[in-house]
């Protein structure tokens, strides 16, 4: 740290000039006194001193600033590498290593529109890049090489490690988007530090037999899973009055395990054609619109999993806790950012897919019934939980079909007929997943769901004797992990 009264001059670009004019401004730290003058030729102007040189030509401008260093802090990232929580691995070097890497994720949002899910950050981030010439996805790419050869050796291991691994993502993706040819299993790979491979149809007719024994009756299979499907479809009139009934009932015994803050809310949305079924949109200080797809006529057994994973303990659970215990709490301002086809999103969808199991675990189905009876909804919770179990078998078949359309370039028909057969669905039904399959920005994320659960459902059931679930669980919420670090804990046989 310099001395206090000592006078620094230091390199700077405009968007930086104007991260730390906008930084200083917010969180009211003291730079010092910053004094302003013109070019040699110019007089002094007053208060804050910025000595542009001659080289005001390019897209960016050089400027120096100078300033007196007067009790500057380290609460948002300008530390001196000396405080605690938030100080170890968060000086300048991480500071401006983490900002580039903000400002990098947001260029590839005007590459694609919805490449970040969500942006929680310094709002001043988004206007510079909004200013900034069209970004060449090659030079996005180049840029996250030359940040992976920046991260600071003092950053903490599990934030370099962190953001290194979204860094390969981001630079595979800038290749991808400037007309790199990448085969779909390497694009898995390089996005969601996995390794998929296609599942093994032994084990779908086992699960075939499973269900045959849960549904019961007689007649081929997929009609009978259709006719279950059909009885458990929620009237469209009474979708949301359920959705909130299984949201109140989460949220009350999440609360208690992983606390909240008071004013964390989420609003929910029934919207109609869309690829997915549920959607989580995180806007920041707790808050989450959550929107549910009527269009796929959500069933009851379905319902209760969906408001898990997209609320409690799931997305919304998860970005308050991160938002609150290492954005707020641990100034890892890396954490603001969500963004698609990067490893946070194996772990994300993992995570959320097994919140019911965290939250309620066995008797889901039963404590479901309860709740479906109160509104006065028949439900027979046990058999539907039978039911998924089987089905849960069945995962890996849309990861399969991605394989197929985009390394096997099987022709459209064949892979609805995959769908069909294994999953047991209808041609409407196993065309609409296609459209999740084959979007450019979505086609690999498919991936995430399934990877996702299978490894950290591994992880989960793999803890030592004397930690819990819920303890287990926490992690999950609150550490930054990526895929690779729960397999080297697997691999170990440790973690706690």
């Amino acid at each position: 740290m310099d001395q206090p009264g000592e006078r620094q001059v230091y390199l700077l670009d405009l968007q930086q000039v104007e991260f730390l004019a906008h930084t200083a401004q917010a969180y009211e730290f003291v730079f010092g006194q910053l004094e302003r003058r013109r070019h040699a030729q110019g007089t002094p102007l007053t208060s804050v001193e910025l000595h542009i040189g001659a080289r005001l030509a390019g897209p960016r401008h050089s400027v120096s600033l100078a300033f007196t260093v007067e009790g500057m802090g380290n609460g948002m990232g300008f530390s001196t590498g000396t405080g605690g929580d938030a100080g170890a691995g968060t000086g300048s070097d991480a500071a401006a290593v983490i900002r580039e890497y903000l400002l990098l994720g947001l260029r590839f949002d005007r590459i694609e529109e919805g490449y970040v899910d969500s942006f929680t950050g310094d709002a001043a981030l988004r206007r510079v890049v909004e200013n900034e010439p069209a970004p060449d996805p090659a030079d996005l790419a180049r840029q996250a090489d030359r940040l992976l050869t920046q991260i600071p050796d003092d950053l903490e291991p599990d934030r370099a490690a962190y953001v290194a691994s979204h860094l390969r993502a981001l630079s595979f993706a800038g290749r991808k988007f400037a007309g790199e040819d990448v085969g779909f299993v390497d694009e898995v790979e390089a996005y969601f530090d996995v390794r998929i491979t296609k599942g093994d149809p032994e084990r779908y007719r086992e699960a075939h037999a499973r269900l045959d024994e849960a549904l019961g009756g007689t007649g081929p299979l997929a009609e009978r899973i259709q006719a279950h499907r059909s009885a458990e479809e929620i009237p469209p009139e009474r979708l949301e009055e359920c959705i909130h009934a299984f949201s109140s009932a989460l949220r009350d015994r999440v609360r208690a395990e992983y606390p909240l803050p008071e004013t964390e809310v989420i609003n929910y949305e029934v919207v109609t054609d869309k690829p997915w079924s549920g959607f989580n949109y995180y806007l920041g200080d707790y808050k989450s619109t959550v929107a549910v797809n009527a269009d796929l006529k959500q069933q009851m057994a379905n319902l209760p999993r969906l408001v898990a994973h997209e609320s409690y303990p799931g997305h919304h659970t998860e970005h308050c806790r991160k938002e609150l215990g290492l954005v707020e709490g641990r100034n890892q301002l890396e954490q603001t950012i969500f963004l698609v086809n990067t490893p946070q999103c194996l772990m994300a969808e993992g995570l959320a897919d097994l919140a019911l199991y965290a939250a309620i675990g066995p008797g889901w189905g039963t404590w479901a019934q309860e709740i479906y009876a109160d509104l006065g909804l028949r439900f027979e919770g046990e058999r539907a939980e039978k039911i998924s179990e089987a089905m849960a078998g069945l995962a890996d078949v849309r990861q399969d079909a991605a394989i197929m359309l985009h390394d096997e370039h099987r022709d459209v028909d064949d892979v609805v007929a995959y769908l069909r057969r294994w999953l047991l669905v209808n041609d409407e039904r196993a065309r609409q997943m296609l459209r999740f399959l084959s979007s450019p920005l979505w086609r690999a994320y498919t991936s995430t769901y399934i990877e996702g659960y299978r490894l950290l459902k591994d992880w989960l059931d793999a803890r030592p004797a004397e930690v819990g679930l819920t303890e287990r669980f926490g992690r999950l919420l609150d550490e930054p992990l990526i895929p690779s670090t729960l397999r080297a804990e697997l691999a170990a046989g440790t973690s706690a």
